[in-house]
């Protein structure tokens, strides 16, 4: 039974990052290398802007903001993920390398793989699932032992092996490549936002309509999970088929995420920390909260890194390393 008090705190929270995410959103939109007046703002909402502001709003800068909410929702709710299963605070998508194992396959894939460009938009977010999928049951084997279970500290650990193995892996792939494909990966390695068109929109979106309301539905799941094994399976949790099925949610929001963004790091550790801090572990309470956190927390990197320095500004991977990075070494030290 959650107390009421609680619930409500939930909902003032949610409410409130919505509408900070709002407002987000509108200093972004203004914000840039070509600037937009904020009082044009709803003239040009309703069709009565230039050809140039219709160009900038509609084409440049709408599209990317709403890539940075998809794809920060969706590695908040990874990570939230991988820390209820493995139960393990230091989880992320980006640190334990099925982030890199996903860039590595969209690597070999726009490097090899003769595609249309139209389908080529579409296909990439399944191609990052399956190299994240290998990467994820790669690590989950060299974690899991036999008389112990997954260890937690053995799976960061060994995360963190396969993430520099991989972007190893990754370098001898740009120096054999031509420079035009190398300036595309070397983006993508850097974090920086490169699917900001409407169809890359189009091409995360359905992923994260399946993908979103599952987990909420499994919420109950990842609380039993979060107990132990033993007691799990006492109540009649069917472990491995739950950790399974919920890993497999987990790498498909991170590829579908860091198939347009490139590879972004620490969103899908701070979102559920912070979250946690805010309404507590029950996961039915803090989820819908570390998705919204998450897609405020890319907005925000993005909206700083592009306007620090211009015309290209500073990738939102790296600005969010910035933040993430002693985050990361903070959790480390207390957990």
């Amino acid at each position: 039974m959650i107390q009421p008090t609680l619930l409500r705190k939930q909902r003032i929270l949610f409410w409130s990052l919505l509408i900070i995410i709002v407002l987000t959103t509108i200093i972004g939109v203004g914000m840039g290398f070509s600037s937009l007046s904020y009082d044009r703002l709803i003239p040009i909402f309703f069709g009565h802007g230039s050809f140039k502001e219709n160009f900038i709003l509609y084409s440049v800068r709408l599209p990317r903001i709403f890539i940075t909410l998809l794809a920060g929702a969706a590695l908040a709710l990874s990570g939230a993920i991988l820390q209820g299963v493995t139960r393990n605070d230091l989880a992320d998508p980006g640190i334990i390398g099925i982030n890199a194992g996903a860039g590595v396959a969209i690597a070999v894939f726009f490097l090899f793989v003769p595609v249309q460009t139209g389908s080529f938009v579409y296909l990439l977010p399944l191609v990052a699932f399956i190299g994240a999928l290998l990467t994820a049951a790669l690590i989950y084997l060299f974690s899991y032992q036999r008389n112990r279970g997954l260890d937690p500290v053995r799976l960061v650990l060994t995360g963190i092996g396969f993430s520099m193995a991989l972007s190893g892996f990754m370098i001898i792939l740009i120096s054999s490549a031509e420079r035009s494909k190398v300036d595309f990966i070397a983006k993508w390695l850097a974090g920086n936002i490169w699917g900001a068109d409407w169809p890359f929109i189009w091409a995360i979106l359905p992923w994260l309509l399946v993908l979103i309301p599952f987990t909420l539905y499994k919420a109950n799941r990842l609380n039993l999970l979060g107990l132990g094994e033993s007691t799990a399976i006492g109540i009649g949790v069917s472990i491995q088929k739950e950790r399974i099925i919920l890993l497999l949610t987990a790498v498909a929001l991170a590829a579908s995420a860091v198939s347009v963004t490139g590879g972004i790091a620490f969103v899908g550790l701070m979102a559920p920390h912070i979250a946690k801090s805010l309404v507590g572990p029950r996961n039915q309470l803090y989820l819908p909260i570390a998705i919204l956190i998450g897609a405020w927390l890319l907005l925000l990197a993005d909206t700083i890194g592009r306007n620090l320095v211009t015309p290209d500004g500073i990738p939102a991977g790296i600005m969010t390393a910035l933040i993430g990075g002693p985050y990361f070494m903070y959790l480390l030290v207390k957990k």
